[in-house]
């Protein structure tokens, strides 16, 4: 071989091994940001759907209300490992303000159960109560987003939800409450949607189901699907016109506000997708470190929407900051007779930085209790419904404070993932997260540092053992 063609060959050699440490620093630092991204997205959802207030599984629980004969009873189905906030509560406040409907929630056990942005509730009935007929069939069931919907832990729902449209109950499935449903198989051969970033893997999961992009809801026979997060509501009322009539789905839906909301009024919306505007979603539940801590204080009488709001839009849904919800006591009771179970107000603030009390207008809407831990850990009570405008949603104050406390960006993400209007919104605060952006960027520089370690290291060994050139 002659020394041209050595040298050729060791010039290939050199630029492979650089092109290999290329490879290797480049694998290294996105696993390393892949891993710390990861890490703090389980932290986001291990905060939002926490475990149960200390103490709280010993207590006696209040009993169930009965359920009345000879009135539409709609049970909404919850999961003893976490359902999604909004998709429990604003159905349900619908169906309650009805006069013509009865309902309750209903889980496989009634042991205190979590939903997302750090709340808890105390289902009212189990199924097999319905099962048994102990309980009245239901007329309705209404099946929110789970935490896992296709696992072994939710099959013994699964089948409970066939059963009851087996036995001719209408069935409405919020947000991703269509993959427990499609699991099931009740939705082959159905029209359907869910939210809107779930529909791709949907199609490709369940390829028996005619998954529809860009509605509000979607109804085929007695199954009716719905849109992501706060798109429950209207499927809601959609349902209380096919049961009760179209003048009181009108009393209702006017009560209620949801923007551009009419009775028969189009179902279309705009088929969203991920966009560079959605970051904010992204940077806030990947890096949650060094958020603050936001107090949700709930009182007896809170609007289900109104408390649905406020921990999904402090925590649940944007992820902007971790959330702890209190109350005077172990337990608040909603306007409508659900049990929400809370850290009583004792002690100190759980690390608490504000406490927002939604639903409450004026300062004599608190409690006592409420406000003495308040004075004592420093906190003054912030109610966002006090700006509350006449003709407003219970999401529109929050989304507001949202925005003025944290950024304006992390508010119109929130919203478009609750998939909740925001043109109507107008908001002030700081335009970007700067906290979780700034703890992206440091991420990124410590990735790259794994990823170039292991160069810079056999670099300093080589020059180590080079013999050291001495002086003639």
């Amino acid at each position: 071989m002659s020394s041209e063609t050595g040298s050729e060959a060791w010039k290939g050699h050199r630029v492979l091994r650089r092109i290999g440490w290329v490879l290797l620093a480049t694998a290294l630092s996105a696993a390393s940001f892949a891993g710390i991204a990861f890490a703090g997205v389980s932290a986001s959802m291990a905060d939002s759907f926490a475990a149960a207030p200390s103490g709280s599984g010993a207590r006696a629980w209040p009993a169930a209300r009965p359920v009345p004969p000879g009135r539409t009873t709609v049970a909404v189905a919850v999961s003893n490992t976490g359902s999604v906030a909004t998709d429990v509560l604003a159905p349900y406040q619908v169906f309650a303000e009805s006069r013509e409907t009865f309902v309750y929630t209903v889980a496989a056990e009634r042991r205190v159960s979590p939903l997302s942005g750090g709340a808890h509730l105390l289902p009212d009935h189990t199924l097999a109560e319905v099962a048994d007929g102990t309980l009245p069939e239901p007329d309705v069931v209404v099946v929110p987003a789970v935490t896992d919907p296709t696992g072994a832990g939710e099959e013994g729902l699964r089948r409970w939800i066939v059963e009851r449209h087996r036995k001719g109950a209408r069935i409405l499935g919020v947000c991703a409450g269509s993959e427990l449903l499609a699991a099931s198989g009740l939705l082959d051969g159905r029209d359907a949607t869910s939210f809107w970033s779930n529909i791709g893997s949907l199609e490709r999961g369940y390829p028996k189901v005619n998954w529809k992009r860009g509605q509000r809801y979607v109804e085929d026979g007695r199954v009716t699907t719905t849109a992501g997060v706060t798109s429950g509501t209207l499927g809601a009322l959609r349902v209380v016109e096919e049961l009760a009539g179209q003048a009181e789905a009108t009393r209702i839906g006017t009560g209620l506000s949801y923007p551009g909301w009419a009775p028969d009024g189009p179902t279309a919306i705009p088929a969203n997708h991920l966009a560079l505007g959605d970051l904010p979603y992204a940077l806030n539940a990947a890096f949650p470190w060094l958020r603050p801590t936001t107090a949700i204080g709930l009182v007896d009488g809170v609007e289900e929407i109104d408390a649905a709001a406020a921990v999904e839009g402090y925590g649940g849904v944007s992820f902007a900051t971790r959330t702890v919800v209190v109350g005077a006591g172990h337990t608040v009771t909603t306007r409508h007779g659900l049990v929400l179970v809370t850290r009583a107000a004792t002690g100190d603030a759980h690390g608490a930085e504000r406490l927002v009390v939604p639903g409450v207008r004026d300062a004599s809407g608190l409690s006592a209790t409420l406000r003495g831990w308040a004075r004592r850990n420093g906190l003054t009570p912030e109610l966002p419904d006090g700006g509350k405008r006449s003709g407003e949603f219970g999401f529109d104050p929050v989304l507001r404070d949202l925005a003025e406390h944290n950024d304006r960006r992390t508010a119109l993400a929130t919203a478009k993932f609750s998939e909740y209007p925001s043109a109507h919104l107008e908001l002030t605060g700081a335009p970007w997260p700067w906290r979780s952006t700034l703890l992206a960027a440091a991420t990124v520089v410590l990735s790259v540092g794994v990823g170039l370690a292991p160069a810079v290291t056999r670099r300093a060994m080589r020059r180590r053992h080079l013999p050291r050139r001495t002086a003639m």
